[in-house]
């Protein structure tokens, strides 16, 4: 008679540290990102040390919001279809934005702009931009 194969005997408890150290890694991801967002929007600098753009996505965070300083205008960019490593980290991403309303009237792209926060979703009527810390409108 044949022994027990190895994935009969260690398979369960394999699957379960895996899923044990994904569930570790959202969280740390979600902590890493809401920290952030609070020093984003509490100091509203410096955008550095900022967690990776694989992070923000593995919890959730879809948009980035960005402020022009030239118009002042706020826009959200989707985190999803930047073409860049998964590992760059978010304060990367600030000297590659550019606004389209202030680069048309210039006639060169313009790239002032301010990082502000991660969003689950965009700017829209219903979700106004960050400009406020939660709660102290």
């Amino acid at each position: 008679m044949g022994s027990k194969s190895r994935e009969r005997i260690y398979g369960a408890s394999v699957r379960a540290a895996a899923e044990q150290a994904a569930e570790a890694r959202r969280i740390a991801d979600r902590l890493a990102c809401e920290a952030w967002n609070a020093r984003m929007l509490g100091f509203q600098d410096p955008a550095q040390p900022s967690p990776a753009l694989g992070d923000a996505l593995n919890v959730g965070y879809r948009y980035l919001e960005v402020k022009c300083l030239g118009c002042e205008t706020h826009q959200t960019v989707a985190l999803d279809i930047i073409r860049r490593p998964k590992s760059t980290p978010i304060h990367e991403l600030e000297r590659r934005m550019r606004c389209n309303d202030c680069s048309a009237v210039r006639g060169y792209p313009y790239k002032r702009s301010h990082l502000v926060a991660l969003r689950t979703t965009k700017i829209s009527v219903n979700a106004p931009p960050s400009r406020w810390w939660p709660g102290e409108r």
